[in-house]
């Protein structure tokens, strides 16, 4: 399968990621590429790539189970439970919301996203 947005695969590209925030807002997915749930979640989050500017947020996904020190360090840095799927909206490097399972859809990241769009 192509990846539709670009991985985070490791800590330093999620420091880079963080530092990115304080600039523009910051969507993080958390995926688990054996689970049917967070394949439906990946495409809510496709479909809600294509209504926004991504010039203006920017999309990241960690795989989960091939890069779990990633998965593990957003936990730990947000004081936010490991679920996946899992998505957090990012700003200033502070989570502004955060879902999982079915209720990443679509609708919900565009309402969370347009609460702090630019």
């Amino acid at each position: 399968m192509m990846e539709t947005f670009a991985l985070i695969t490791d800590l330093e590209a999620l420091e880079q990621l963080m530092v990115h925030s304080k600039e523009q807002p910051v969507l993080i997915f958390k995926h688990s590429t054996a689970c049917p749930v967070s394949a439906q979640a990946y495409r809510e989050l496709k479909e809600f790539s294509e209504w926004i500017d991504l010039d203006e947020l920017t999309i990241r996904v960690v795989h989960v189970i091939e890069n779990r020190p990633v998965s593990n360090e957003i936990a730990d840095r947000f004081g936010i439970k490991h679920e996946s799927p899992q998505a957090f909206l990012i700003k200033d490097e502070q989570v502004y919301w955060h879902a999982s399972h079915f209720h990443i859809t679509k609708y919900a990241l565009l309402s969370a996203y347009n609460q702090i769009r630019p």
